[in-house]
């Protein structure tokens, strides 16, 4: 029984895997034009539909939004009932619909004619009401659903959130959307945290461990313990880094240690970040090199500041 469970998962993601490679081989026509429109867009992308389509909607405008793209989804039964005022005409209207003949859409599409609103549709019925009154037609291939029974929404839905995904794409590459325009949009929660930079997680200069080259080891051993990170940067004569000093630099030189000064304990070129650097870079940097503190430095290699790993852990980086 669990065999036939497993066989009846692969058939159904073949299938929609076999779908979504026909719609990349045979994009919609219109999808370049769609995607120039947006860009120089002064409104939203009012994304609609209902049922399946609606939820594939509403995934498809928070995925616009979130990368750069304004856009808000309205419910084609509530915009009979007053919400078309939310549409306006600096806006587009992205009409969803598999069958296009999707009767609660249809006062969209008299508002959007009414007052000169473009409307795009992503549908697979190509001789639908909806297609033929779109400007443009986000056609999708006609192929079968995954359903047993072929009624349910399957692989039309998985076309239809793709195409939506293909779009947004299209437009973050489009703007130059990058990392930070990113963080902009995302301060929250755990993909906020990771997208935090240094600066804004780090102790400050007044929390540096600093010593100078010459500073001898009894004194750093007490700027160490005082500190508390468990290391001493060490800097030149003109506040430079030039190499930091671990547990493990101590232990190479317990027979000598006393003896020696900072500079000729430190490990040289040390492991840094700038403040700039976003603490999930910073945290994966701490990883891959198996240190516990990043000295945080300015463009002049200036220490600035100081990271633990349990800072990063503590905002939720990991």
């Amino acid at each position: 029984m669990a065999n036939s469970f497993v066989q009846a998962a692969k058939k159904v993601l073949q299938t929609e895997a076999d779908a979504l490679e026909t719609l990349k081989n045979d994009l919609p026509n219109d999808f370049s034009d769609l995607v120039k429109l947006i860009l120089n867009l002064n409104g939203r992308v009012i994304v609609s539909g209902v049922g399946k389509s609606g939820h594939i909607g509403n995934k498809i405008a928070a995925t616009l939004a979130s990368t750069g793209t304004p856009a808000y989804f309205v419910h084609a039964t509530e915009a009979s009932h007053g919400d078309l005022g939310m549409i306006t005409e600096k806006d587009l209207c992205l009409l969803i619909s598999n069958s296009g003949e999707t009767s609660e859409i249809f006062d969209i599409v008299a508002h959007a004619r009414r007052f000169s609103i473009p409307v795009a549709t992503i549908s697979s019925n190509t001789e639908s009401t909806l297609v033929k009154a779109a400007d443009f037609k986000l056609c999708l291939p006609v192929v079968e659903e995954a359903c047993p029974i072929g009624m349910a929404p399957t692989t039309s839905t998985t076309m239809m959130l793709a195409l939506g995904d293909a779009l947004a794409v299209a437009l973050m590459e489009a703007k130059n959307f990058n990392t930070e325009n990113f963080k902009v949009l995302h301060p929250g929660g755990k993909l906020g945290a990771k997208m935090m930079m240094v600066s804004q997680v780090m102790h400050k200069s007044d929390a540096l461990p600093l010593v100078e080259t010459q500073t001898s080891m009894k004194e750093t051993l007490l700027t160490m313990s005082s500190r508390g990170f468990g290391i001493a940067a060490v800097v030149n004569e003109k506040d430079f880094l030039v190499g930091v000093i671990t547990d493990g630099d101590l232990r190479r030189h317990i027979n000598d240690l006393m003896s020696k000064t900072a500079g000729e304990i430190a490990s040289l070129s040390p492991i840094t970040v700038v403040r700039e650097t976003f603490v999930v870079d910073a945290l994966k940097l701490m990883q891959e090199n198996k240190i516990t503190v990043l000295i945080v430095t300015s463009a002049e290699n200036k220490p600035v500041g100081i990271l633990h790993i349990q800072d990063l852990l503590k905002v939720g980086a990991a």
